[in-house]
């Protein structure tokens, strides 16, 4: 779905400068500088894990890049389309939209994009709006193969595609609501609490804008819940408490796996010893659940999560693979949630996925 996104508003920026110009053309050249950004997907076989999330959209989502690459491809494009009377300006414009607006929707969501990629400041990650779903590609899409049957004369073809383009940007303000609105409830309630606190976020939970999870930082603890809009503001919300555990990230934290996770996880991680080294997991993400109803618990298992072995001779950190999941019953179960059948969704929690390891019991704030 992500880089359907990407090639689908890629393709939109092609249309809305060059349309006129190349037809569809300018949807092809569009995808195609929609995606690239991505392709930093290809160092992946020289490097190990701590590598990837070290190079995971940084130089090819940088604005230094951006502005390079225009400046770079503007001339030799122009000369392509010499007979299309594509200007060098509107070829480096081009170039920069449709590779910036991929930039645009990574900062949307919970990874983060190294935008100031050189120098080592945050990643630019500032609102959580969104995990990329179809609320907000499927309208962008339709446009585009719709407009696609058109000539490029036809003035039809650029409405269509101006239509596209809104119909996923109220996408956008509508996630934008509901991330307000939930937002000042979830501050609502921890207030009412009198609980205090580092720092709090909240990111909708996958392919909806309507159930969202957040996640509070208390220093040696965690506290995660969920939300639905539908929900009254007075509705308590009901929270996991999970212990951070600093005291087993310690003895990798200056390593270079843990350099690289810390900045990569933003702090947002938690951390168990295991017998080959230290299990870390990142909980910004979220979890795939699985339910065990002889003994009503909900094992959660976090979907970033990584094994750090400091011993090892080499490739020290490495990603644990997520196993078989129920898709269809997490989903009704979601669909549950949604609507307050909050017993179902959150039952005794447990924290699961460590290699060996039994199931961790959490502690749970009603």
């Amino acid at each position: 779905m992500d880089s359907i996104t990407q090639a689908a508003l890629g393709a939109a920026v092609g249309e809305a400068l060059l349309g006129k110009k190349l037809g569809n053309r300018a949807l092809a050249w569009g995808a195609l500088f929609g995606t690239l950004p991505d392709l930093d997907v290809i160092t992946a076989p020289l490097l190990d894990t701590a590598g990837e999330l070290a190079v995971h959209r940084g130089l090819s989502h940088s604005l230094l890049l951006m502005v390079v690459a225009s400046f770079a491809l503007a001339p030799w494009l122009a000369k392509r389309w010499k007979k299309d009377k594509v200007s060098r300006a509107r070829a480096g414009w081009f170039v920069f939209l449709a590779w910036s607006t991929h930039v645009l929707i990574d900062c949307f969501t919970v990874y983060g994009t190294d935008v100031f990629w050189p120098f080592p400041v945050k990643r630019v990650a500032f609102n959580n709006l969104f995990i990329i779903d179809p609320g907000y590609t499927l309208p962008l899409l339709g446009a585009l193969v719709w407009l696609a049957f058109r000539k490029k004369t036809d003035p039809k073809r650029r409405k269509i595609g101006a239509w596209g383009l809104g119909l996923s940007t109220a996408y956008v303000a509508l996630s934008l609501g509901a991330k307000a609105l939930v937002s000042h409830a979830f501050d609502a309630d921890l207030a009412r609490r009198g609980v205090k606190f580092e720092r709090r976020m909240e990111a909708p939970t996958p392919f909806n804008i309507l159930l969202w999870r957040s996640v509070v930082d208390r220093g040696d603890e965690f506290w995660i819940g969920y939300r639905s809009i539908f929900e009254l503001p007075s509705t308590s919300v009901r929270w996991t408490i999970v212990d951070r555990q600093k005291s087993a990230f310690a003895p990798v934290a200056s390593t270079r796996e843990g350099k690289i996770l810390d900045r990569f996880s933003d702090g947002w991680w938690i951390a168990r010893p295991t017998a080959t080294g230290v299990w870390i997991a990142d909980l910004r993400f979220g979890e795939t659940r699985e339910w065990n109803d002889k003994k009503n618990s909900v094992d959660a298992r976090p979907s970033f999560s990584w094994i750090l072995n400091p011993k090892a001779a080499s490739h020290r950190l490495r990603t644990i693979r997520p196993d078989g999941r129920d898709v269809k019953t997490m989903l009704a179960k979601m669909a549950g949630r949604l609507f307050g059948d909050r017993d179902t969704w959150e039952g005794n929690p447990r924290l699961a996925g460590i290699p060996g390891s039994f199931p961790e019991v959490l502690m749970r704030m009603e």
